[in-house]
């Protein structure tokens, strides 16, 4: 039984954290596990967007505008996007977060970094979607 009081009142919270009742903010394990389904699911994409790249090379402008505004290279280009920058945000938040001393520097630096990454996204699938719908246009 001794074994059971000692594993029962062994904390890893800090004396200072247990008076002022701080603890884990439970976000770890969520953000832990979306990056790792954003980098599987990145996997095969970016090898399907490496390999027609490749095969693209020395084509034609209107070749390759033909090769991006069909139906499902646009809509796994856009799904690329979508996941490179979302995985690319949430990962630079990580190192921000370990290495950012000062809260208002560290909540800065997470809000500029996600703010870019919507924004090269955003501009991304725009130009993805104008060369799509153009493609249907004509």
């Amino acid at each position: 039984m001794a074994g059971n009081d000692y594993a029962r009142n062994t904390t890893l919270r800090s004396p200072l954290g247990r008076v002022r009742g701080l603890g884990s903010a439970k976000g770890g394990t969520h953000h832990w596990w979306m990056q790792r389904v954003s980098s599987a699911a990145l996997l095969p994409l970016t090898l399907w967007f490496a390999l027609s790249a490749a095969s693209l090379a020395g084509a034609p402008y209107e070749v390759t505008r033909d090769w991006i505004g069909h139906p499902l290279n646009a809509v796994l280009l856009l799904a690329a996007i979508g996941l490179a920058f979302q995985h690319t945000a949430s990962g630079l938040q990580v190192i921000i977060e370990d290495y950012a001393n000062q809260e208002w520097v560290k909540v800065g630096a997470i809000l500029a970094t996600k703010a870019i990454c919507w924004l090269l996204a955003i501009a991304s699938a725009l130009a993805v979607l104008r060369i799509a719908v153009l493609r249907v246009a004509v």
